[in-house]
């Protein structure tokens, strides 16, 4: 069978598989690193659609509590960001003003700084904001014991086509087959 390069959405699986009666939970083996990390990538990939599903309503909830300080702290980190690569970049006419005016170059870091502290506020809302449905994720498929529909779907799934978390885990490196022939 030819691997397609079209990705395909995995099923939402029901909430009672997901978290409630049928779901079992037990902290990992810590000594046993290997093991532990195929726990997570397999349950990422299992549950991919419901991690999906709870981060955009854990972000949708923080924005709706704190909308102007999500808006504010998003827009602040934007700013820093386009403001630190134009300092970087290495063209002429940058080069050229930052040598005719090394003082501006200094200014635009100390103002940018100042914004950081005053904005400190709403860049921790919105690093919340991001970083809560990152952890609950981690915490979730670290604590997630697998079942045989979780074996046996990952395993068909990998080999007969790719997801998105299937994507973004091979985008880190990780060898999706390797962790099918530990387990």
């Amino acid at each position: 069978m030819a691997k397609s390069n079209s990705i395909e959405l995995s099923p939402l699986r029901s909430l009672d598989d997901f978290l409630l009666g049928s779901a079992r939970f037990q902290l990992p083996n810590y000594r046993d690193m290997e093991k532990w990390g195929n726990r997570v990538v397999q349950n990422l990939l299992y549950y991919q659609t419901n991690y999906f599903l709870m981060s955009i309503i854990m972000i949708l909830v923080v924005t709706v509590l704190h909308p102007v300080k999500m808006a504010c702290g998003g827009l602040t980190i934007l700013l820093m960001y386009a403001l630190f690569s134009f300092l970087m970049n290495s063209t002429s006419s940058v080069t050229r003003l930052k040598k005719d005016y090394p003082f501006l170059g200094i200014c635009l870091m100390i103002g940018g700084a100042c914004l950081m502290v005053y904005m400190l506020g709403s860049l921790l809302v919105f690093l919340f904001g991001i970083l809560l449905p990152i952890s609950a994720t981690f915490i979730h498929a670290s604590l997630r014991l697998r079942n045989i529909m979780n074996k046996l779907s990952t395993i068909e799934r990998v080999v007969s086509n790719r997801t998105p978390m299937g994507v973004f885990l091979e985008s880190l490196e990780i060898n999706l087959l390797n962790i099918f022939i530990v387990c």
